[in-house]
């Protein structure tokens, strides 16, 4: 993939980072992160009023969420799992994760929606030159949550409240929208729900 794109090869020489794939952090992805970004995606497609429902296709936004982080089998692993705050530089080159993995996956037989969904998913609403389609929004929430209730090597894990709130935040200033967010609360309720009442039942 690397060295028949030199496209890839020009943004990896320009940040200085090396060709060196971190295996073990793309099984963990699979397994972890992307599995359950997928997995959010999909519950708040199931509660989504059908008006919007019908503009999503969810085949392609489970398996761009699923992908969504691909690019970050390139990112040095110094970088990736630094405890504590980047530097400016170590930010830059985190947030080519998107790119990358845009570039490793393009030539891949993907279609073009799946693509836009792993180059742009960290793009939202509050970018006056990007307006994103309802795919890429919910794609966009699914996996801010996901990463803010997994624990990290420089983080810990918030519980599904506190995540809500910290995106509710992001509601206010415009860069989440509101039904989207209902949806999301929606699911995550209903989660709850069932898992206390699978709970009960296992008891009796």
């Amino acid at each position: 993939m690397i060295s028949q794109n030199p496209d890839l090869k020009n943004i990896l020489s320009k940040n200085k980072i090396p060709v060196k794939l971190n295996m073990e952090e793309l099984f963990e992805l699979k397994q972890g992160h992307c599995r359950d970004s997928a997995d959010i995606c999909g519950k708040i497609y199931k509660v989504l009023p059908s008006a919007l429902k019908s503009k999503v296709n969810i085949k392609d936004l489970k398996d761009g969420a699923m992908l969504h982080d691909f690019g970050k089998v390139l990112i040095p692993a110094e970088i990736l799992n630094k405890h504590g705050k980047l530097t400016d530089e170590e930010f830059k080159i985190m947030h080519l994760h998107s790119e990358l993995g845009y570039q490793l996956l393009k030539n891949s037989g993907l279609n073009d929606e799946v693509l836009s969904l792993i180059r742009y998913h960290h793009d939202n609403i509050n970018d006056k030159n990007f307006v994103p389609d309802i795919n890429l929004q919910i794609l966009n929430i699914a996996d801010r949550y996901s990463a803010l209730t997994e624990k990290r090597v420089y983080k810990n894990a918030l519980s599904p409240q506190q995540a809500l709130t910290v995106i509710y935040g992001d509601v206010q200033k415009g860069n989440v929208h509101p039904l989207l967010y209902k949806a999301l609360v929606e699911a995550v309720t209903k989660e709850q729900k069932a898992a206390v009442e699978n709970k009960n039942t296992s008891l009796v």
